[in-house]
């Protein structure tokens, strides 16, 4: 799934994004990947899209070599990953419908399907009655339901969430913890990166790596990893 030996990413003015990380994820795994802003959780994210490539060290994602990986490559590696991301990036005057058909558009699926697969993953996050809102008059926590559910429309492999609880109290975001796990499969692994590391304390078969200044420790693990 994701394999990091000796991982590092520098960027330009000579600072590290990360350093010399060691990780080994197999898949079905829930990751939950700790540190405050700029220890470097972003950068890892960036390096498993494909946003940045590796300084030095060797990255493979769904065994795709991150250093060596061609555009081609990249593109299709994408469509197996669903990203949420911490602003959401919906598409305001769209419906929420749209916004999650929206995520789809490149994968090689039938109409169809893509409308079956958009209504199956609001109802799974609780959103089947604003199927035809508009994003822009949702609220925050429906807004982010519906980012989620534009990721897990693409049936990923690899579901990633930055920051899913930022903006939330500590109930709200036990709740989308939840939900997030919930999407777990025997080929589906899921990360979730967060500073709020009291939300965690008393999670059960997960893993957990600590990130700081760069670099990536491993707090917890249940199974499936090894630094």
């Amino acid at each position: 799934m994701i394999i990091a030996k000796n991982l590092s990413l520098r960027y330009k003015d000579g600072t590290y994004g990360l350093e010399d990380v060691n990780i080994n994820i197999t898949p079905g795994e829930i990751v939950y990947i700790t540190g405050q802003s700029g220890s470097g959780k972003t950068s890892f994210i960036k390096l498993l899209l494909g946003m940045e490539r590796p300084s030095s060290g060797e990255l493979f994602v769904l065994g795709n070599s991150m250093d060596k990986i061609s555009e081609k490559e990249l593109r299709n590696l994408r469509q197996q990953i669903g990203p949420v991301f911490q602003d959401f990036k919906l598409l305001d005057g769209r419906t929420v419908n749209e916004n999650v058909l929206v995520g789809m558009r490149f994968l090689a699926i039938k109409k169809e399907e893509m409308y079956e697969r958009a209504l199956k993953s609001l109802e799974k996050v609780g959103l089947s009655h604003k199927v035809h809102s508009s994003v822009e008059n949702l609220s925050y926590g429906e807004r982010q339901r519906v980012a989620i559910a534009r990721s897990v429309a693409r049936n990923p492999k690899l579901i990633i969430a930055d920051e899913p609880t930022g903006n939330l109290d500590k109930k709200n975001s036990l709740i989308i913890l939840e939900l997030l796990k919930s999407f777990r499969g025997p080929e589906t692994t899921v990360i979730i990166t967060t500073h709020a590391t009291h939300l965690i304390h008393d999670e059960k078969d997960c893993i957990h790596i600590q990130v700081d200044d760069g670099k990536m420790t491993l707090k917890e693990v249940s199974h499936g990893i090894s630094s």
